[in-house]
Parts: C-alpha cells; structure tokens; sequence
C-alpha cells in the first residue's frame, strides 16, 4: 500500500463528506420507495404491467446515461447533481396527481433521467475531489458511507411511509416524496468542484493500489496499464462535448482493464438492483397486509446498511474471497424467496448487504482504473450496461413470474451470482472457453 504523501485537509474533507452524505440521505429519503409498486398494483396495474414499467425506467437509464456523463465531464457535475433531484420530483408528483399507467411511465422516464444525471456525475466529482486533496485512497470507505446514508433515507422511508400513507394516503406519500428531493437540489449547492483546475505539483498517488487490489487484482505497476498518473488525472485539456464522449468511449474499447473493471459493475449491480423492485411483491406473497410491507424491506436496507459499511474491510478479499461473497448473495436471494416467509427476509438482508459490499468493491476499482477528463462518462458507460442488463432482468423476471410465480422467479433470477462465483473458482480451467474480459473482471487477475 502506498503512503499518503501530505497531510490530509481535513476541513475540506469534512465539508465534502458531509454534504454527499446530507445529499445521499435526502435523495433517498423518498416515501413513495417501499410503496410504489403496492401503488402500482392498487391502480390494477399486473405484474407485467409493473415489469413493463420498469423497463422503461432502465431503458430511460440507457438513453441519457452517457450524454449526461459527458455533459458532466464538459460543464459540472455539481450542476447535474442538483438537476437531478428536481427531474425526479416531477416525476413522483406525476404519480400521485394523474395515476394511471401512461402517468406511470412517464414518471419513470423522468426518474430514469434524473438516477442517469447522477450516475458518473457523483462518484467522477467525489474521486476527483478526494484526489485533489491527496485523500483518494478513502475513496471506497467515503462512497460506501454515502451509499449507507442513502441507504438510511431508504430506510426512514420504510419507518414513515406507512404511518403517512395511513394518514393522508398516496397523495400524502408523493407530497413528502417531493420534498425531500427538493432538499436534496438545496444541499447539493454545496458540494465543492474544482476538477478541471490544474495541479500544481505533481501527488503521489494515495492507496488506490488498494482499490485495484479488491477481488484479487494484482498491485498497479507505476509502468503497467493500471497505473494512475501522478498529477490530477482529470486534467488533460480542455475537451468538448462530443470529444469528452468520444474519449470515454474510446478509454473503454481500447483499454482492457478499465473495459474489464466497466463489466464487473455491471455484472455485479445488475442482478439485485433489478430484483429490489421486487421484493415488496414477493412481501405480499408471504401473507402480510400493504401497511407491513415497508417494515419488511426495513429489513433489507438495515443488510444494505451494514454491507456499505464493510467496505474497508472488503478491500482485502482476494479472488475466492470475492466469489465465496457473490455466492453467499446468490443462496441467499434463493432461500429467502423460497421460504415464502417473513422470516426469509432476513435471509435476503443478508444478501442485500453482500451485494452492497460487492458493488461498492467493483465501483473503486473502476475509478482506480481510469484516467483523463472523462471519468463520468466512463462511469456512465457502466451504468449504461448495468442499466442494459437489468433491462434484460425484468424481461426474463416478468416471463418467471407469470410461468411460476414470484418465489420462484427471484430464485431462478439470483442464479446468476452463483455463475459468476463459479467463474471465479474455476477461471484456469475455464479461461479458454470464457471470453477474457469476463474472466478478468470477476477474478481481478491472478491471486
């Protein structure tokens, strides 16, 4: 691990913790969370009615996930993070005014514009910050903190939002939605940014070995492809839009391990990002009545919670470590859903939390992984295949669903992290018939 070489300031970054994490907790202190599919259902909307919806989402995801990341990149990614928060309050306020399913699918169109307008913008402005101020090896533990903060607005969600919605009903729920996005826009006004000004001395670069070590990968060579530069790696020139675009894009395609690091948060933040927007269905189905289901996925987000908070000690997992983790996540997704208990939840709140802590660990070694001024658009770039990946999710959970019900399309859905494991525990046998990008992505190269 490579010493900090200054001091850390710690004012400055106690200013820019605080505020992400005030942020992070305000975007997801959203009431209509544990509720909008039960909403969505008591509209008499189906199942596939519902997956149909949230394809739109992720197909929004898609469509302004790499734009928004340039646009980040070229103007600021302070000025999207505040954007994002009023997008999505339009959306919400949409649901409970006019709810019906053309309403619906609009309010996820906004939705799906306004999670792109943060996706990169966020962790580009958070790495970068970090960097400037000879912190970036905190990276990991900073944005799995935020991440708990976000997750902690979620679960305040799942506290309040029966006792609101008992009180004042969905319109109730959507007004307290709203507001809590709109202090999420006056909070991100504060967020510093300073990435396009030029160092002016050179920073050794501070524990991101760390990061790239995470699932097994071997230390960066100061002459390896991994290598991050010593002076701030967001400064290369001014660039363009379409040029920012263009090189993000070309940093993926031309770069394997930055391609590679791209796939595994795709493959990792897929899966369970897709089957979250089940579990207040698959909560029904163990009996409980509509009021409960927030106190359920309580459940959830207190894993998700301790997950977030595991970070720095997930930096340490090697190869099998990380495959013995997606393991755990896969057989525990299943045997929670199959139980077709309340009790399962706690069984799938320790899957969320691994998937949390697995998530986390991909994403610092992505940002280790990539150089110049297009970190948000590279960013992007993964959460546009995560977004593709979850499209193809909920496809195949609806198909699930309708065939065998939703315990055993969650089940069957999880899968997935039990195929990823074994790539790991068996990429020397399997490294001919897997293509190289996969197998280096889910192993981080040799232990």
């Amino acid at each position: 691990m490579i010493p900090i070489a200054s001091r850390v300031p710690d004012p400055a970054v106690r200013r820019l913790t605080a505020t992400l994490y005030g942020y992070a907790f305000l975007s997801d202190l959203v009431l209509l969370y544990p509720l909008y599919v039960v909403f969505f259902a008591d509209t008499g909307l189906s199942v596939g009615q519902i997956a149909s919806l949230f394809v739109i989402w992720s197909a929004a995801g898609i469509l302004f996930e790499v734009p928004s990341g340039a646009w980040a990149d070229v103007l600021s990614r302070r000025l999207l993070l505040c954007l994002a928060p009023l997008v999505t309050a339009a959306g919400f306020a949409l649901w409970v005014l006019v709810p019906s399913y053309p309403a619906f699918a609009v309010g996820f169109l906004l939705w799906g514009a306004g999670g792109a307008l943060v996706s990169g913008a966020l962790e580009a402005l958070v790495w970068t910050e970090l960097d400037r101020l000879g912190a970036v090896g905190r990276y990991a533990r900073v944005l799995g903190r935020a991440r708990t903060a976000g997750v902690l607005g979620v679960v305040l969600s799942g506290v309040l939002a029966g006792p609101v919605l008992a009180a004042g009903g969905y319109p109730a729920v959507g007004a307290a939605s709203v507001l809590a996005c709109l202090l999420a826009t006056l909070v991100a006004t504060r967020l510093p940014e300073q990435h396009r000004v030029p160092a002016a001395v050179a920073v050794p670069v501070p524990e991101s070995a760390m990061a790239a070590r995470s699932v097994g990968a071997a230390p960066l060579r100061p002459d390896g492809p991994d290598a991050v530069p010593p002076a701030n790696p967001d400064d290369d020139g001014d660039l363009g839009w379409w040029d920012t675009l263009r090189a993000g894009v070309a940093q993926v395609r031309t770069r394997p391990p930055v391609r590679a690091a791209v796939l595994l948060v795709a493959v990792v933040a897929a899966d369970w990002g897709a089957l979250d927007e089940y579990t207040p269905l698959l909560a029904l189905d163990t009996g409980v009545g509509a009021q409960a289901v927030p106190l359920l996925l309580l459940l959830l987000w207190v894993g998700v919670t301790v997950g977030g908070l595991l970070a720095p000690a997930g930096e340490r997992l090697g190869s099998r470590g990380y495959a013995a983790l997606l393991g755990l996540v896969g057989v525990a997704l299943a045997g929670g859903a199959l139980l077709r208990h309340p009790a399962g939840f706690v069984l799938l709140a320790v899957a969320f939390g691994a998937a949390q802590l697995a998530t986390v660990l991909a994403d610092a070694r992505l940002q280790a992984r990539i150089t110049g001024t297009s970190r948000a658009t590279v960013t992007s770039l993964a959460g546009m295949a995560t977004d593709v990946l979850i499209i193809v999710t909920y496809g195949g959970y609806g198909l699930l669903a309708t065939a065998a019900g939703n315990a055993v399309a969650f089940a069957l859905t999880a899968g997935a992290y039990l195929v990823v494991a074994l790539v790991l525990l068996t990429r020397r046998r399997r490294q001919t018939a897997v293509p190289t990008d996969l197998v280096t992505a889910v192993t981080g190269g040799p232990d």
